[in-house]
């Protein structure tokens, strides 16, 4: 068997059930690799180190005595710290949140914990989910971004420190440090993952979803995560697929639309040729690949998703600014001025042109299955001052389609290169289903060499 830590949530669940590991062991190798790493990659706001050993013991004695609570029974999670966790602070990255502590969980969280999961602690996130960067370094080279604003969760995911975590999306931010770190990121359709309990950013476009090694792992997190929630008015009522199953069962090759148009186009060099090389070996394999023409209405994408996210921002946080302003860090306070001055004429039109994206995109999935094109428009790029550019992303989240970074391989310096895949919205299980059919065919496992 390898090393406790170097299981995905898939394989210690399983083995846990079967009473071939102990979930004790198993936290235990998580928090001795962490404190030989965690100097270098900086990924943990909070440790909940003596409740994880606690909540170990009682998932082991539960086992014994023939009793599991569902599928993460005993499998230690990552928590992004933007999520409300009872008992445990949550900072949300700034000096004003430093010292509070919730009283209660958020769904995701207590979904989690419902399913036997066991919260290893809090992984950073930038200050509040925005741009200013964290302390987080990429595991693969210390002088490179981890991405955001989920850096915690994806390095510490990359480095083995936790089989799985939570993040959130409003404009890259699972997706892009999924891509940067070598691991796999799911933005799950907007709605479909209840968002109470998480500090938000902009109510149209947050998203909470996993980050994870494996697709079977993001599958089983989303099984566990998705569902109605009272406490959430925008989260959906549609009936939850079986997630696990579409994965299981995923042996048809997906139709897959190939975006050379601004994606393409606007990747680095190496990166273009990669995900070229890359859709050859996916049509080799039997996958029918064809390009796709986006619509007129994308060319105002990305302008429609600054409009809505700065406006929405700046209310989320007018009472905050008003009170704390000298503590919010220079990039998110400019950005909090320049929002609270767009007109809501302006802001109404935004909407009503997202909307418009949101149908012409959409039809794009009558001709496939799955958009493909990079995940981010490089490699994490180098220095600590930046979480790189989320806009290879935003298509995702300003839709609320579903979107999956797949690692692909690395660049000539040893650096993780990605793909995304887009599905159309509450087609979560057909965009599982071509990640891990791809996820076959590329057969790309990657693991940063941070000793051992």
């Amino acid at each position: 068997m390898p090393e406790p830590y170097d299981l995905t949530a898939f394989e210690a669940a399983h083995l846990i059930r079967q009473g071939q590991l102990s979930p004790v062991t198993l936290v235990e190798s998580l928090l001795q690799r962490i404190d030989r790493l965690e100097p270098g990659v900086q990924a943990w706001v909070t440790l909940d180190r003596a409740a994880a050993l606690v909540a170990a013991q009682q998932s082991a004695r539960e086992v014994q005595g023939g009793h599991v609570r569902g599928p993460l029974h005993g499998v230690p999670v990552g928590v992004k710290d933007i999520y409300y966790t009872a008992g445990l602070k949550t900072t949300c990255g700034s000096r004003i949140f430093a010292d509070f502590t919730p009283a209660y969980d958020a769904t995701p969280v207590a979904r989690l914990k419902q399913a036997g999961a066991i919260v290893l602690g809090k992984t950073v996130t930038t200050e509040f989910a925005t741009m200013d960067p964290g302390p987080t370094r990429n595991p693969w080279h210390p002088d490179h971004t981890p991405g955001g604003s989920s850096s915690g969760s994806a390095a510490g995911v990359a480095a083995r420190m936790v089989p799985l975590a939570l993040g959130s999306q409003t404009y890259g931010s699972i997706q892009r440090p999924a891509a940067y770190c070598g691991v796999y990121g799911l933005k799950p359709s907007f709605g479909r993952v209840s968002r109470y309990g998480v500090f938000p950013l902009s109510w149209s476009f947050d998203h909470v979803g996993p980050l994870a090694r494996t697709v079977t792992d993001c599958a089983l997190a989303l099984q566990v995560l998705a569902g109605p929630d009272p406490q959430d008015p925008a989260c959906s009522q549609a009936p939850v697929p079986d997630y696990l199953e579409a994965v299981r069962r995923a042996d048809r090759p997906p139709r897959l639309g190939l975006v050379r148009q601004f994606y393409l186009e606007r990747a680095d060099p190496e990166l273009r040729r990669h995900v070229e090389e890359v859709a050859g070996r996916l049509a080799r394999a039997g996958a029918p690949v064809q390009e796709v023409k986006l619509p007129d209405s994308f060319g105002a994408h990305l302008a429609a998703h600054r409009l809505i996210s700065g406006v929405e921002t700046a209310a989320v946080h007018a009472e905050l600014f008003q009170a704390h302003a000298d503590l919010y860090r220079p990039r998110l306070r400019a950005s909090l001025e320049a929002g609270a001055l767009i007109p809501g004429i302006a802001y109404v039109q935004a909407q009503r042109l997202r909307r418009v994206i949101r149908h012409d995109v959409g039809q794009l999935f009558r001709q496939v299955d799955c958009l493909l094109m990079p995940a981010a428009p490089s490699p994490a790029p180098r220095g600590l001052d930046t979480t790189g550019d989320p806009s290879f992303n935003a298509l995702a989240s300003l839709t609320g389609f579903p979107g999956i970074t797949v690692p692909s391989g690395l660049n000539a310096e040893g650096m993780p290169l990605a793909i995304q895949l887009l599905a159309p919205a509450m087609a979560d299980e057909r965009l599982l289903a071509a990640a891990r059919w791809c996820e076959a065919v590329l057969d790309t496992v990657l693991a940063p060499a941070l000793g051992g």
